[in-house]
């Protein structure tokens, strides 16, 4: 066995002697290119290197094309300006130094091109590996531009690179989450944000349309992966962190802005939102919705017709679409007709198991508060829940419970739900129509809470205490729900689980008297005694 593992060491050595080599190779391969320009065809051996299918090959072949390249951008050794064809540079009239320049900027091209391709690699060492150096020829280009054009009147910056980048990273056909997740580094810069949701606002729309807006989960996953990295600073004097600086115009650029940065994110959004998506797609927006994306748009009503279209599928997509209603109702005067009918046919069975259960019994609270709102409404959600309470789950009930409770006190006038007379006689019919979709037509004031009498007798003592608060006046403090929004049934069990055992059982009896007859009396007693 010895000499086996000698030679597997042996072996590991050998490897790691001709991956060195390589490395040295390459580096002398940069120094023997820069020196002299009679050297410059060794640039195709850097290139050969990085198209090997070995890792390690791949990665030492990058780190050499990034030296050398962003060193001849430095030194201006790349042709700037539209670049002619490879043939017409060498056939032309151009001078010994310009068809240099051309050669190389050629090779730089190709460069970016084997880059770009190992961005869709199998591995993904080598494809962070690409991402990195393609990123730091785009600051290299911010600093020393390619393009010949009159730079007192435009911006520096390398947008068809960074378009090319994130055209890549908007796979249709792999899933690039992780990758995009290492591009998130690259997106704290303001310039490169701010390129970065221009370009994926063009690759959306062009990419959509050939489809002819088509469902492509993929692309549309990241796409959304990409998009939702994106976060808008709150104030303009946050904007300091550029790859490129513009020097005397940089206040007047639009990368600076924070209003500019708010409307291109606000056109980022609404671009894609238009298109149809997949359905777990809009559970994934509607979640950072409130939250990640109206606070960051310059005028968000522009968002109304996608969550009035959310808000009308139903199920668990109109729950949190009220998320984003509430923001726009409360915080930007929407008006939406016939809101309320719409939330009062949201509660179903269904809503006791939904994930997002909590989240939409805080937002009702919030739309059931106002005391403005007309008694007859307000009857109907009691109701609804009562009705709906006598199959739900003990965690459920210890949220519905209180919750009809404070809308009892908000609206003094539904105590009639609690205080119903009846005649003797009469004939025990409930006239609340629960299939009834219009709160107005449902007929809940000519009804009684009667659903919560008979919880009185559930099964699990929290629910038949909740329920008995019903038999005394209503305080006038509200119960504060928050606290039992979020309660699991395995909370429920620990809780229960860990209420205090009484040990000690007292009893109460009398003394035995009659124990035994005759003269067994007194011993009985002198038993009962000690």
């Amino acid at each position: 066995m010895a000499p086996a593992k000698r030679r597997n060491v042996s072996l590991a050595e050998t490897a790691e002697k001709i991956v060195k080599k390589a490395k040295i190779d390459l580096n002398a391969k940069i120094e023997i290119i820069l020196e002299s320009r009679k050297n410059a065809n060794d640039v195709f051996d850097i290139l050969e290197a990085l198209e090997s299918e070995k890792e390690k090959d791949v990665g030492s072949a990058v780190n050499a094309c990034s030296k050398l390249f962003c060193t001849l951008l430095e030194k201006k050794e790349l042709f700037l300006g539209k670049l002619p064809g490879e043939e017409e540079a060498v056939s032309g009239e151009s001078s010994a130094e310009e068809k240099y320049q051309m050669f190389m900027r050629h090779r730089y091209n190709s460069c970016v091109e084997l880059l770009l391709e190992h961005l869709s690699h199998d591995l993904h060492g080598v494809q962070e590996t690409a991402l990195c150096c393609l990123m730091k020829f785009a600051a290299a280009e911010g600093k020393h531009p390619l393009e010949d054009l009159d730079w007192t009147e435009h911006y520096s910056f390398p947008r068809e690179l960074l378009q090319s980048v994130v055209d890549r990273l908007l796979s249709k056909t792999t899933d690039n989450s992780l990758l995009i997740s290492r591009f998130q580094e690259f997106l704290e810069m303001e310039d490169v944000r701010y390129y970065v949701m221009s370009s994926i606002r063009e690759n959306v729309g062009k990419v959509m349309d050939k489809n002819k807006g088509a469902l492509l989960p993929i692309f549309q996953n990241n796409v959304f992966t990409l998009m939702s990295n994106i976060s808008i600073p709150s104030q303009e004097s946050e904007l300091t962190n550029f790859m490129v600086q513009q020097e005397d115009k940089h206040e007047d650029w639009k990368a600076a802005k924070l209003n500019e940065h708010k409307r291109v994110f606000e056109r980022m959004w609404l671009g894609f939102l238009k298109y149809k998506l997949p359905s777990n797609m809009y559970k994934k927006i509607l979640v950072i919705l409130h939250d990640s994306i109206l606070p960051h748009m310059s005028k968000p009503t522009l968002m109304i017709d996608f969550l009035t279209a959310a808000y009308e599928v139903g199920g668990a997509i109109s729950l949190l679409a009220l998320n984003g209603l509430f923001v726009l109702i409360h915080q930007h005067n929407l008006d939406y007709p016939d809101f309320y009918k719409k939330l009062y046919n949201l509660l179903e069975p269904s809503v006791f198991h939904v994930k997002y259960r909590a989240r939409f019994f805080h937002l009702a609270n919030l739309f059931l508060s106002s005391s403005h709102l007309p008694v007859y409404l307000v009857a109907a959600f009691a109701k609804r829940l009562a009705r709906l309470a006598l199959t739900a789950p003990p965690t459920a009930l210890l949220i519905v419970l209180p919750f009809i409770y404070n809308l009892i006190r908000r609206h003094p006038s539904c105590r009639v739900l609690i205080h119903k007379p009846t005649t003797e006689g009469e004939v025990l019919e409930d006239p609340y129509l629960m299939d009834e979709e219009d709160p107005v037509q449902c007929r809940a004031l000519e009804s009684s809470l009667w659903e919560i009498k008979t919880l009185q007798k559930h099964y699990h003592p929290d629910v038949t205490k909740a329920a008995m608060a019903i038999n005394t006046p209503l305080s006038g403090k509200e119960d504060d729900i928050d606290e039992v929004l979020e309660i699991t049934t395995h909370e429920l069990m620990e809780r229960d689980l860990k209420k205090s055992q009484i040990k000690n059982i007292p009893l109460e009896f009398e003394i035995a008297t009659e124990l035994l007859k005759g003269g067994g009396n007194v011993l009985g007693q002198h038993f009962c005694l000690d």
